[in-house]
């Protein structure tokens, strides 16, 4: 996989992951190319498409899509699910997950997203695993936040 990108039906980015090195310019250049090809495809049309050297795989969630770039020889029904598994552990953890919920809380989004996916592949196919450690991230940070919220002598 070479990219995740999730935006609104208005065309509105609201995570990137990029797997691979690449400028900036190229990375608003491959977003704005991206966003126009999926947002102007009908609602009944296969979620996969040929662009340049790689394939798009897409899928539609309420108000957001999740969009992945990957090479010619990866599955796409894979990716397929790769996408509705982070959707899954986002619904976990947020409860019905929302955009709202990616804007104000993009950081956790991205945590979720790196507990799950490293280098494009995935690194715990376990819900209940990536569930476990993002409860155990959370009880840290609310600890951590606890210890340095108390004044010193």
């Amino acid at each position: 996989m070479h990219f995740m990108l999730l935006f609104s039906r208005q065309g509105k980015l609201r995570l990137q992951k990029w797997f691979i090195a690449i400028g900036e310019r190229e990375k608003k250049k491959i977003i704005r190319e991206m966003t126009q090809s999926v947002l102007a495809r009908q609602p009944k049309t296969c979620n996969f498409m040929d662009w340049k050297d790689l394939k798009i795989v897409y899928k539609r969630y309420a108000s957001l899509y999740i969009c992945c770039g990957m090479e010619d020889q990866d599955n796409e029904l894979l990716t397929i699910e790769i996408i509705h598994r982070y959707i899954e552990l986002l619904d976990t953890y947020f409860g019905n997950v929302c955009e709202l919920d990616i804007i104000f809380n993009f950081e956790k989004a991205y945590f979720i997203l790196d507990e799950f996916l490293m280098g494009g592949e995935v690194q715990e196919t376990s819900k209940l695993s990536v569930s476990k450690c993002i409860e155990e991230s959370d009880l840290m940070q609310e600890t951590m936040e606890e210890y340095m919220s108390k004044p010193t002598f």
